[in-house]
């Protein structure tokens, strides 16, 4: 059943992909420069074919629930593609609201790297550690994944928004910061490539190490060591020896996963600008010359309005119940929990910004950046170097 499960996810990502090229060709109909015409044919197709995938990757969860027994939402795999999920089925509640194929083109991008990413990582069904046998996993992760989910399209509006709206002609911090961003993309889908290529050879090799707790463990590696475990013991030395080892408190497959997506993604970057001869926002910000600023404005805040009290839910109160069930504490200042309280103060202090101080336009669609990056910072690295009570959660 895991098997045909992942067959649902595979066609899913298919028909998000599909989706994108429709959303795409809406954009460049000539009768979607006419913004009181509505959607065109492209874009009815093209949201058709984004449901489907929903449909097909809902099913995918569904099936590896039953195969498991528990909510697919324990490891990083499971988490980040549920993210992903919840990404586009924010976007299709939103689409319906406001019928703007451009954010389809930018938002399902995004929750198509969000899967690929995901789909990188250990995909075996294991049994839940004592700490996760509650149902409180099924309420505390994916309300959590959900908000951050609605947060996320906040990010797409505010990426078209700055595209638009920042001048491509001088070279200004605006621009920089904003090419930074597209970066980052850029290097999860490198990341993608290399894990596919090592994958695709079988290459893995195992070290034997001292963990944070002093013990001897033993790690696999599926990509070429560049950083090795504390005290760690290689077990096939025609392997790549690793150029330096980590401290126990840092998990070094991990820390060498975002050492190899940042790598990637500085040569696709590379090989981007030598293709387009020109930035990465300059290449892409014709597709943008006949959306709204005004709406996706407001896209980006309603986006936020309605993510913010799901993910204070599910990310805060949901959490410290679960906390105090499972450790017998509210609240242990985890690297976890702290990240979410500060993911929660920036989305709070967004809210404040945008009602009190009339923080608009760029302003507002900067903080959506920001408060994305937040997010996968908390994702990604907090869950892929830092060990803590979470660690589980990144396996």
């Amino acid at each position: 059943m895991v098997e045909l499960s992942s067959n649902f996810l595979f066609t899913a990502f298919i028909l998000y992909l599909v989706g994108i090229l429709f959303f795409g060709g809406a954009i460049k109909d000539k009768r979607h420069a006419d913004k009181k015409a509505g959607p065109n044919r492209w874009a009815k197709i093209g949201i058709i074919i984004t449901i489907a995938g929903f449909v097909s990757q809902l099913i995918f969860f569904i099936l590896r629930w039953i195969a498991s027994g528990h909510a697919p939402v324990s490891n990083l795999f499971e988490f980040t593609t549920f993210f992903g999920m919840s990404l586009v089925g924010a976007f299709i509640f939103i689409y319906f609201m406001y019928k703007t194929p451009l954010l389809g083109l930018f938002t399902l991008p995004i929750a198509a790297l969000i899967i690929a990413y995901g789909s990188m990582f250990p995909r075996d069904v294991t049994p839940l550690i004592p700490a996760l046998q509650s149902y409180w996993l099924h309420i505390h992760v994916t309300t959590t994944a959900i908000g951050q989910s609605i947060l996320a399209v906040s990010f797409a509006a505010g990426l078209i928004y700055l595209v638009k709206s920042v001048d491509q002609q001088k070279r200004t911090k605006s621009n920089i910061w904003l090419e930074v961003v597209l970066f980052g993309l850029v290097s999860t889908l490198g990341f993608v490539f290399v894990s596919s290529y090592f994958a695709a050879t079988d290459y893995s090799v195992n070290f034997n190490y001292i963990n944070k707790d002093g013990q001897p463990d033993t790690e696999k590696y599926s990509l070429p060591a560049l950083v090795g475990p504390y005290q760690y013991e290689m077990t096939d030395q025609s392997r790549f020896e690793p150029l330096f080892e980590t401290p126990a408190i840092i998990s070094a497959r991990k820390l060498n996963t975002v050492i190899w997506s940042i790598g990637a993604g500085i040569v696709l970057y590379g090989f981007l600008r030598l293709i387009l001869r020109k930035r990465v926002a300059a290449a892409i910000q014709p597709w943008t010359k006949n959306i709204n600023l005004d709406l996706v404005d407001e896209i980006g805040y309603r986006s936020v309005l309605i993510g913010f009290p799901v993910f204070t839910l599910g990310g805060l109160i949901f959490a410290m119940i679960w906390a105090q069930i499972a450790w017998t504490r509210f609240w242990g200042w985890d690297p976890k929990e702290v990240w979410a309280l500060i993911t929660w103060l920036f989305y709070a202090a967004f809210l404040h910004l945008r009602l009190s101080k009339g923080w608009h336009g760029q302003k507002s669609a900067w903080l959506a950046v920001i408060g994305f990056i937040i997010i996968m910072f908390n994702l990604v690295a907090v869950n892929l170097v830092i060990a803590g009570l979470h660690s589980y959660a990144g396996s």
